[in-house]
């Protein structure tokens, strides 16, 4: 494998690991892969070259039943439990039996799948005594969690058995089974002398041509030992020992290569840091918000974050400066630092809300970092648990952004296209305590949704996905105590001033490759209401950094296009770390080279209590688009992320509709993809239509619609979606009179249109931002 595919590792510190290598042809490459990852040792199986087929002869046989119960986990239901049991274990059983394995190398496993009453997600746990079962949940609720539910009784959702077989296969002269037993001793051979090479080659490696002396693997004895370079040959593989490499061969015939000589140290961009380790950093702090979002989609319950995936995890540390990201949705994880800023702000010793651990936080004020009010942000501190300061001295900040469904507001699904004020828009959060030293202030939480003029319409909904969103943050806590266990507090701080100092240096990197080519740019982004967003990006090659001034952009509007601040932020930052060519995290080091000017009172910063709906998934879009405009990059995507929301009481929905991408100097935009801003997925047609009172009729490209040129603009996309119960349909979107421009003489993209088809066949043309029941 290449560096690129190994490099990554998951953020393991794989400096602290053997390389494990296998296939014909991988021993040749071992070495030199070890180097560039900063590997000190390779492991080689006796059977390295075909190390695939052999392990699944020795792989164990398994077999699963799974039946539903619901019910509660009371003694009443334990013959229930027990006969289900029995019964699957039977069906298992035989299953395995029929493979040809003995009964006694037959292993039963019984588990539970429990949750708490009135909530979506079970966990499953061993089978065992009533007491046992609910000790077993709850531990591992507060894992997960970070809290209980102590008032709340337990269902058994389901229960499952798995059987388990062994072979008892024996793994050959490796001298280990099936079972794991302790390996034989290899023998020691009966060559006379040393080992002796069988011819001397040429081989080419490090520039240098060497003669490099062959072995036979079959004359090689168990204490062999060989300084590279060399060449050992066998029937399946052949294994290269690099210079400043040794080999040994092993008691268990194993072949082992250690560096003999030290790696030449190396030092990343921007940094004194070591590269490998800065790439294991890099990525281990994307993989723990990557874990992050997969336990929010695992744990959520709305279809928007649960299959759209409308959601954003990320780390900061202790300053709320974001450190790295998953790749999820740009708007969200450039300004969700402004909201770690704010809970860090307002909850201080001189205030009387000093942080606690075991405290959550949640906010969605725009004015304070939110976006707009359906994107809830929750917010936990990560604590010290060792010495003087355990439990006093705040680490690290992790926080989960994500869309719901439903927040209150003049219209079902909190994406009103008519709001003139902030609190049309729902119910507006700003710094709640949502779990106190770990304990779900469920009843106070309930009580603010339910404040207001406006009210959430689906309380149950958002306080299932607040639980989802506190247990994702719940697993960036634990794996960011689990990394400063393995490397030490002050490794992880140093290296977290180390990603963001090596993102600075790559955006510096950019900002001297546009200063040559572009010097200064300027544009104005004119949007279907008549509002332009005017930017100059000002590039000084001497002090490599860049002013991006929004000073002429229209004041604060009366609809609800306006964007907060953090919105305005994020599309920077997005728009610059698109430029960068090195896969490094989205951080707050990418900002460090820039100037952003933004008038205070214009759409882009506006006061209290503008409404702000369309700012984060309209504005930030045109933001995007006036950006690249400016830099001469790309002409624009679609612009406008195309936001359609339906429901009534019962139901509500949220989506985002997919368009065309922008076309640049040597490459056509896209068919239908989320560009920019949203990053989210649209719902599988199959689930909608499910949880929903909808048909999906049509999702189709609309060919030509891009602008044409040399290179020729992403087409769009026709949505129909039939409805078969009573709705209010809102729309909120862009690029319905003033078209997608071209760039260099390429011609604008065609403008959208929104309408309704009654079942009577009379149509209804909508506007851009309009709402019909």
């Amino acid at each position: 494998r290449d560096q690129e595919g190994l490099g990554r590792a998951r953020g393991y510190d794989i400096t602290q690991y053997t390389l494990q290598c296998f296939g014909g042809a991988g021993g040749q490459h071992a070495c030199l892969i070890a180097d560039k990852l900063g590997i000190p040792r390779v492991y080689v199986h006796p059977y390295a070259g075909v190390l695939s087929a052999y392990g699944m002869g020795l792989a164990d046989l398994t077999a699963m039943r799974e039946r539903a119960m619901e019910l509660k986990l009371v003694p009443a239901s334990r013959a229930a439990l027990d006969n289900a049991f029995e019964a699957l274990a039977l069906e298992t059983r035989s299953q395995i039996a029929s493979q040809g394995i003995a009964p006694d190398k037959i292993v039963i496993k019984q588990r539970v799948h429990v949750r708490y009453d009135g909530t979506d997600s079970a966990l499953v746990v061993d089978d065992g005594t009533l007491d046992e079962i609910k000790a077993r949940f709850e531990a591992a609720y507060r894992m997960r969690y970070s809290f209980l539910m102590e008032h709340k009784a337990l269902v058994v959702e389901a229960v499952s058995v798995e059987a388990i077989g062994t072979s008892g296969y024996s793994a050959g002269y490796s001298g280990q089974s099936a079972q794991g037993s302790h390996a034989a001793a290899f023998p020691a051979g009966d060559r006379a002398g040393a080992l002796a090479p069988v011819e001397t080659v040429h081989m080419f490696s490090g520039g240098k041509r060497h003669d490099t002396p062959v072995y036979l693997r079959d004359a090689m004895q168990a204490g062999d030992q060989l300084l590279g370079p060399a060449i050992i040959a066998e029937q399946n593989a052949t294994t290269i020992v690099e210079p400043g490499w040794q080999l040994e061969v092993t008691v268990l015939n194993h072949l082992v290569l250690t560096r003999a000589v030290p790696r030449p140290s190396q030092h990343a961009i921007g940094t004194t840091a070591d590269p490998v380790m800065l790439e294991i950093f890099n990525n281990l702090f994307m993989a723990i918000a990557e874990q992050m979002g997969v336990t929010l989609a695992n744990t959520a319950y709305s279809v928007n974050i649960k299959e759209r995936l409308d959601f954003s995890c990320a780390v900061f540390n202790q300053h709320g400066d974001l450190i790295a990201n998953a790749p999820h949705m740009p708007v969200h994880l450039g300004s969700m630092g402004e909201s770690i800023k704010t809970v860090i702000r307002e909850n201080t010793r001189e205030n009387g809300r000093e942080m606690k651990p075991g405290n959550v936080y949640v906010l969605n004020a725009p004015y304070n970092g939110g976006t707009h009010l359906p994107d809830i942000t929750v917010i936990t501190p990560v604590f010290d648990q060792v010495g003087k300061l355990a439990g006093k001295e705040i680490l690290f900040y992790v926080g989960s952004r994500g869309h719901h469904a439903d927040i209150g507001g003049i219209s079902p699904g909190s994406m009103p296209p008519n709001s003139k004020v902030v609190e049309e828009e729902g119910v507006l959060i700003d710094n709640f305590l949502l779990v106190e030293q770990g304990r779900l202030r469920e009843v106070e939480t309930r009580a603010l949704l339910a404040s207001g003029k406006y009210p959430s319409r689906n309380i149950e909904q958002n306080m299932a996905d607040l639980r989802a969103m506190i247990a994702a943050n719940e697993k960036g806590v634990q794996e960011l105590r689990r990394m400063v266990g393995e490397f030490g507090l002050a490794t992880v701080h140093a290296y977290m001033r180390h990603v963001q100092d090596n993102a600075e240096e790559a955006v510096r990197r950019v900002i001297d490759r546009l200063a040559g080519t572009l010097g200064n740019g300027e544009f104005a982004y004119e949007m279907d209401h008549g509002a332009v967003i005017k930017v100059k990006i000002t590039l000084d090659k001497t002090s490599r950094t860049g002013s991006i001034d929004f000073t002429g952009t229209s004041m604060q509007v009366a609809n609800n296009f306006n964007a907060p601040s953090a919105v305005c932020y994020a599309a920077v930052l997005y728009v610059f770390r698109s430029l960068v060519d090195d896969d490094i995290p989205l951080n707050a080091g990418c900002l460090k080279p820039l100037n952003i000017i933004i008038p205070a009172g214009s759409m882009l910063n506006p006061r209290y209590p503008a409404a702000v709906v369309a700012g984060n998934v309209e504005t930030s879009q045109c933001l995007t688009d006036a950006l690249y405009g400016a830099l001469g990059v790309m002409g624009a995507s679609q612009g406008t992320m195309n936001n359609f929301t339906f429901g009534n009481d019962q139901y509500q929905y949220y989506e985002t509709i997919s368009s065309g991408s922008g076309a640049g100097d040597g490459f056509d935009g896209c068919t239908p993809v989320q560009t920019h801003m949203t990053n989210s997925r649209m719902t599988d047609p199959e689930v909608l239509e499910f949880r929903f009172p909808v048909r999906v009729e049509e999702h189709s490209i609309r060919y030509g619609s891009g602008g044409k040129g040399r290179w020729n603009g992403g087409p769009g996309a026709l949505r129909r979606i039939r409805f078969l119960e009573t709705m209010t349909g809102s729309v909120l979107s862009g690029h319905r009179r003033v078209p997608p421009y071209g760039m260099q003489g390429g011609a604008p993209g065609e403008v959208g249109k929104n309408w309704v088809e009654r079942v009577d066949g009379s149509v209804t043309p909508l506007g851009g931002s309009d709402e019909t029941l």
